[in-house]
């Protein structure tokens, strides 16, 4: 787990209905690590209504973690057992989901409030997954009355977790107000294991000053990744404006293409605005873009709208900084 981590410090973290195989396969390309599957509920996944979508002869070495939500062994064990059957390099339990319908039921960040209760259904993941890695994603805390990450990952290294994420914001910040790092730090401070930092990371440059600021031996950028999977890319960051052009629309093309190929028409299509939605934000005209874009039947004329208001953009730039 740490040769993992120290070989891909910088790499992309999992969101809900974005971080795909074809969004996966992207990133890596870009310069992201190991990348992680967007989170499978696992009574879902057991009752059949929840799907992986892996295509790891597609990402860098294969290395796919998944990440889990639940909060019940009796259904997070078989389902961690059959992502591994699955060929899941790494088991993730998601304990940071702020999501009032997640935490409502007893999931996500709603994994703090117990600790007593998450030691013993970690405990009984660890048990299980023999040999396999084990990770944790959490929060601050529940709100700023509970600031209980150090806590939770002292527990969670007790009962042999192998690495922890940390997004610093409480449940109730959800992504509002700056990332207080620090949080980071002192969790970095409280345990052994590998701390991977995340949060307010929008470049390779920020991420080195997380790692430098905090200790963390890893980060993970999530929604600043979102259209801009260049930013695990370093050497984009050096590249002139044509060299840039020239450089995302090979991304955007490479994205599509990946997205053809392993979707089926109907999601396909929904995935290819999304994105191609996400590609445009922050550029002049994205606005009257989205709408037409999605009033597009087939992946092709979206595209031919996505090249017009990228061209229609250049004269003022490219992304609006």
């Amino acid at each position: 787990m740490t040769d993992l981590l120290a070989s891909s410090p910088v790499r992309l973290a999992p969101m809900a209905s974005f971080t795909n195989s074809a969004f996966r396969a992207v990133a890596v390309q870009c310069g992201s690590g190991f990348t992680t599957h967007e989170e499978l509920d696992a009574e879902a996944l057991l009752a059949g209504s929840a799907s992986i979508d892996q295509a790891t002869s597609i990402e860098a070495g294969g290395a796919v973690a998944m990440q889990l939500l639940g909060g019940r062994a009796e259904t997070l064990v078989p389902a961690a057992l059959r992502l591994v059957e699955a060929g899941a390099a790494i088991i993730d339990l998601n304990m940071g989901c702020p999501v009032p319908k997640i935490v409502g039921k007893g999931k996500g960040a709603a994994l703090m409030r117990d600790v007593p209760a998450t030691a013993r259904l970690l405990t009984a993941l660890r048990g299980a997954l023999d040999g396999v890695p084990l990770t944790i994603k959490i929060r601050g805390g529940w709100d700023e009355s509970q600031p209980n990450s150090v806590e939770v990952a002292r527990m969670a290294e007790d009962v042999g977790v192998d690495a922890i994420t940390v997004h610093p914001r409480t449940r109730a910040q959800r992504f509002g107000g700056r990332a207080p790092w620090d949080v980071i730090a002192d969790v970095v401070a409280a345990v052994d294991i590998p701390v991977t930092g995340n949060g307010d990371v929008t470049s390779m440059a920020e991420a080195r000053r997380m790692m430098a600021a905090t200790g963390c031996a890893s980060v993970m950028i999530g929604r600043a990744a979102l259209g801009r999977p260049w930013v695990f890319d370093e050497g984009y960051e050096a590249l002139d404006d044509a060299g840039r052009a020239g450089y995302e629309a090979c991304v955007v093309t490479h994205h599509l293409e990946l997205i053809e190929e392993l979707f089926a028409p109907r999601e396909a299509l929904i995935q290819a605005k999304k994105h191609l939605a996400r590609y445009a934000a922050g550029r002049r005209g994205a606005s009257t873009f989205r709408a037409e874009l999605f009033r597009q039947a087939t992946i092709e004329a979206a595209s031919a709208v996505f090249a017009r208001a990228i061209e229609s953009a250049r004269p003022r730039g490219l992304l609006v900084r």
